[in-house]
């Protein structure tokens, strides 16, 4: 339901981006649709295709070595089902690109960013498991779960991608801890996130477990 919609509007922004969509044999058409467009975007529209559910973790891993491999500068991770509003894509750059950032995060819980059309119990496990989290590892990341994120390239080769160890929203901690543990700098910029109002989410209570 979003896929079409995502892409267009991103290629709308018309600042240069592209799209790398991993698809992990998704089956309502996902993938077919990407490989429609690509005809229509054939020099910046990408897909990769996986046998299965393997975890959006290891999809991210994929998508960053991917994206190192082609040596791109500044890579970032997004959802796909506007939970995440493109129109901030060059906001996320410009904090890396011009603001001294290595790493810049869309940030919910920084002065001028909120969440919509959430209910008040998962804002608040939300809410608590960010700051539960930024006492126990003393980070200065007031959104350590965020999932949307600029990273430059000099962060993402600096890790040993092949050993982060979690799959669901822990990932987005450990990766922003190894961040923040090699001294690069972060910056958080407020973005309004929207609960997605096509398709259904992906969370599980596997997910929180392992964010636990």
């Amino acid at each position: 339901e979003n896929v079409e919609n995502i892409i267009r509007a991103i290629f709308g922004l018309n600042t240069g981006f592209h799209i790398l969509i991993i698809d992990d044999n998704s089956p309502d058409g996902t993938a077919d649709i990407v490989k429609e467009l690509q005809v229509e975007f054939p020099e910046a529209l990408y897909l990769e295709q996986r046998s299965g559910k393997l975890g959006l973790g290891t999809a991210y891993i994929m998508g960053f070595k991917w994206g190192l491999k082609r040596n791109y500068q500044y890579i970032f991770e997004m959802d796909a089902d506007f939970s995440h509003n493109p129109n901030d894509l060059n906001r996320l750059y410009d904090a890396c690109k011009t603001g001294g950032a290595d790493l810049s995060i869309g940030s919910r819980y920084v002065r001028g960013g909120q969440i919509e059309n959430w209910p008040f119990s998962r804002k608040f496990i939300s809410k608590g498991g960010a700051l539960y989290t930024k006492l126990i590892t003393w980070m200065p990341v007031n959104d350590p779960t965020a999932g949307f994120i600029c990273y430059s390239n000099k962060v993402l080769s600096a890790m040993d991608l092949d050993s982060i160890r979690f799959v669901g929203y822990a990932f987005q901690i450990e990766m922003k801890y190894r961040a923040f543990s090699k001294n690069y700098i972060i910056q958080e910029v407020p973005v309004i996130f929207t609960d997605r109002t096509k398709g259904q989410s992906k969370m599980s209570g596997s997910i929180i477990k392992e964010a636990m």
